[in-house]
């Protein structure tokens, strides 16, 4: 199984607090979260970690190198860092296509190690992570379950959608070699679309719609993580999130 982590992006919502570096090198008790990825993956025998990076790229090749993980990761740049996450998914085609299982992560996220344990021991091939406990707004990339599957799976929930309940999305997935496959497939269509600013959730979306029984999820309601994209996050993932950690 290979690991894909998203790490173009030039992460503007924080503003002065994070503007002089990619977000995954934001650093909680001195270590960033890349190196909490990579300590992870490594804990859980991952084969191979691939990096998209692209904004600053070379201060996360800095820090791959000051890890001493450069036999394990290999990144891929994405030039058009400043467009929508759905072109970092497509820098990752050669490694959707190679025949991998795969996970797929936001680089940008502080998380209990249980949960990518969750990820990589669960028995659904095409998982979802969902959170119950989370706050309401058009922020929160959220999961609906009807009947016990996902039936929607976006920041704006459609008027009239019926489900059973709704948590968020922690940005992590896992596909078998070939749903990944069809994951490429999908991100060509709005690549060869001009569809440059769609996030990258929009491809897997529609694959969830089309195939919903090919998916499933795990429930990691009171495990605790933090997506970071202001800088009130920074603070939280400090204050709140780190305690929770045992460190």
């Amino acid at each position: 199984m290979k690991a894909m982590i998203l790490a173009a992006g030039v992460g503007r919502r924080l503003g002065k607090d994070g503007h002089s570096q990619p977000k995954c090198l934001l650093r909680f008790n001195g270590k960033s979260l890349l190196e909490r990825h990579l300590n992870y993956l490594r804990h859980c025998q991952i084969d191979e970690v691939v990096i998209v990076v692209g904004y600053e790229a070379a201060m996360i090749q800095d820090e791959i190198k000051a890890l001493r993980a450069e036999n394990w990761v290999t990144t891929v740049y994405n030039p058009d860092y400043t467009k929508g996450s759905i072109i970092s998914l497509w820098a990752l085609r050669e490694y959707l296509t190679a025949g991998d299982d795969v996970l797929l992560m936001d680089a940008d996220v502080l998380y209990d190690r249980r949960i990518i344990e969750r990820l990589v021991k669960t028995n659904i091939p095409n998982c979802f992570l969902l959170a119950r406990d989370f706050e309401p707004g058009d922020e929160p990339v959220k999961l609906c379950v009807k009947d016990n599957y996902l039936v929607e799976f976006r920041k704006q929930v459609p008027v009239g959608l019926t489900y059973d309940f709704a948590g968020e999305s922690v940005g992590f997935f896992r596909f078998e070699s070939a749903i990944a496959r069809r994951l490429a497939t999908r991100t060509e269509y709005y690549v060869v679309a001009g569809r440059h600013e769609e996030p990258y959730e929009e491809a897997i979306r529609d694959l969830l719609l089309e195939t919903p029984k090919a998916f499933g999820y795990e429930d990691i309601t009171g495990l605790p993580w933090i997506e970071i994209d202001f800088p009130e996050d920074i603070k939280r993932a400090q204050n709140e999130i780190i305690p929770q950690l045992g460190e």
